[in-house]
């Protein structure tokens, strides 16, 4: 049942994404900033955990490309963030680490990947730490507003626990 659980969650997360990526995204140069991504990111890594964390932001970025709301750069940056994330969290159980997992996975990392995207694949002149500025300004966008979120839903969640267990006695 929990694997049913988690695919449906990824596929909801998914849906999301892809629907949101023609309507949230700021287009600078030749990369399509998309906030919703990183939120998504954070919460599919403190909900879901790593595996499928990455399978969201892969099928995120896949999906957008299909259907150009999206560019190349959507994989690395997306896939590494989700990854770090999900890692981050899982090893300290604190929400804040996967908001630094994603902002330093996607505006570090996956920026330094995208380069060579950029510079090769593509043909396009690229300096290497061009992309760093967008990645992280759109990532601390996006996984801040998902640890708000996650935060506001572990204060109601803990709140609930403690009223239903005052009821109890």
């Amino acid at each position: 049942m929990e694997k049913t659980r988690k695919l449906t969650l990824t596929a909801m997360m998914v849906a999301i994404g892809t629907m949101t990526s023609n309507l949230f995204f700021i287009p600078i140069g030749f990369t399509k900033v998309f906030p919703v991504q990183h939120f998504l990111n954070v919460l599919s890594a403190v909900l879901l955990g790593p595996y499928y964390a990455v399978l969201q932001a892969f099928s995120v970025s896949l999906l957008r490309n299909i259907m150009g709301t999206g560019s190349l750069f959507a994989f690395p940056g997306s896939m590494v963030g989700a990854l770090l994330a999900s890692l981050l969290f899982l090893k300290t159980r604190k929400l804040y680490m996967a908001f630094v997992g994603e902002v330093f996975g996607t505006g570090i990392l996956g920026a330094v990947l995208a380069y060579p995207l950029a510079a090769f694949l593509l043909g396009q002149k690229a300096t290497l730490f061009g992309f760093i500025p967008l990645f992280i300004f759109s990532s601390i966008v996006g996984a801040l507003i998902g640890a708000i979120i996650l935060s506001i839903f572990v204060k109601k969640q803990s709140a609930i626990l403690s009223t239903t267990s005052l009821l109890k006695k």
